[in-house]
């Protein structure tokens, strides 16, 4: 217990951002002291506990690790708060409710790094949910983030220094890949890059990264199945990267191309799928269709846009098929190994329904959606099609 005290003492000074003698001067102790602590050579007087937890905002049981209930309580409201926050996700139905639970929360646990996280990931998806995600065109003609309208939203300045501030201490794992991503990508969107670029160049490359030292951890069918959801993961994040080269090229790529480079995403599919059993990355693959119809009508093929339209509704049903059913698996030679819920490891929250389709197409920003949108909408067919996603 005295070992986990003078750690503790520790990681809490880092945690606020506190020196030594910061501490020593508010306990009436000498800097030497604080140090011995932490190095385990000797221990604060009793008396001086109190005044140690009330400085750190802990209660004295977090102070001596007393936390195994405390936890699953945290547990329990971690779950609770990031469940409503996906309820939120592109929508406002109960955002105030949610930022005050994980507000409540953290007064109940002061200064937790969890609920912390917690907080500034709400106050994130607030600001998409509430005002949007905006774009401009630069002088060259590339696709740029509003950061001058994006700095005017009051959640995402509050979410910023949170996320840095439990940076200090949250240990590697998901929870801080999701502060470090999330927080990314707050500061292009307020333009600040070089902020996002040094996080950037403080993670590992490409074949450092969980996924593929994965493949390298094991052998035998242990590593056949790394190998075939690793191969998964980077197919789907290729798909993406190309996606974000169509959003990002904007009007410095023709609609033409725009349109062989989709079919490309998806041609990476069919590469590793080869059977067309897309397991969970359906739902991934009926928005490249969805995607691949705007530049189909651009070109004059509009009949092979609500083709294709057809084709993203086909997939998201086959999606919600494999979600709700326990055994399913992909059966393609090269990924039949694979965990079947990969992509909701690799995508961005809870899936959209066939229901949904209508509305939530095209999904990504690009500047001929609003026009083939409102043009697929004038056409007879458009009725037609939205009749079939409500079946």
């Amino acid at each position: 217990m005295q070992l986990d005290l003078g750690n503790k003492i520790r990681q809490l000074r880092h945690r606020d951002g506190r020196t030594q003698e910061a501490l020593a001067e508010a306990l009436g102790v000498t800097p030497q002291a604080v140090s011995r602590w932490e190095a385990n050579g000797s221990y604060p007087d009793m008396n001086l506990i109190p005044s140690i937890a009330n400085y750190f905002g802990v209660t004295i049981d977090e102070l001596f690790g007393y936390t195994n209930e405390r936890e699953q309580k945290v547990d329990a409201l971690v779950k609770r708060i990031m469940d409503m926050k996906w309820e939120n996700n592109g929508i406002d139905a109960s955002m105030d409710e949610c930022i005050t639970l994980a507000r409540n929360a953290l007064v109940e646990f002061p200064g937790n790094e969890r609920l912390m996280l917690c907080l500034a990931s709400v106050l994130y998806t607030a600001g998409y949910s509430r005002y949007g995600e905006h774009h401009l065109t630069d002088d060259e003609g590339y696709d740029v983030y509003d950061a001058q309208r994006h700095r005017g939203y009051a959640e995402w300045r509050e979410a910023i220094p949170l996320y840095e501030k439990v940076l200090k201490t949250l240990p590697s794992g998901e929870e801080r890949d999701q502060a470090v991503s999330e927080l990314s990508q707050l500061y292009v969107n307020i333009g600040e890059s070089e902020r996002a670029l040094a996080l950037a160049e403080a993670a590992p490359d490409l074949w450092g990264s969980k996924q593929f030292l994965r493949v390298y951890a094991c052998d035998g069918k242990q590593q056949a199945k790394e190998c075939s959801q690793t191969l998964l993961y980077a197919v789907h994040s290729c798909a993406a990267l190309i996606m974000n080269c169509v959003c990002a090229y904007k009007n410095n790529m023709t609609s033409a191309e725009k349109l062989q480079s989709i079919r490309g995403a998806i041609t990476l599919f069919e590469q590793v799928c080869t059977d067309g059993n897309y397991g969970a990355h359906s739902s991934f693959i009926s928005k490249l269709y969805g995607m691949l119809a705007v530049y189909l009508w651009l070109e004059g093929k509009q009949d092979e846009a609500f083709e294709s339209m057809d084709q993203a509704l086909a997939y998201v049903r086959e999606f919600w098929k494999m979600y709700e059913n326990p055994n399913a698996a992909y059966t393609a030679p090269l990924v039949r190994l694979a965990k079947p819920d990969l992509p909701l490891i690799v995508g961005t929250g809870p899936q959209y329904t066939a229901e949904s389709l209508p509305e939530d197409w095209p999904w990504w920003t690009v500047p001929e959606g609003s026009q083939v949108k409102a043009e697929m909408q004038a056409d007879p067919r458009w009725a037609e099609w939205v009749a079939r996603t409500q079946e």
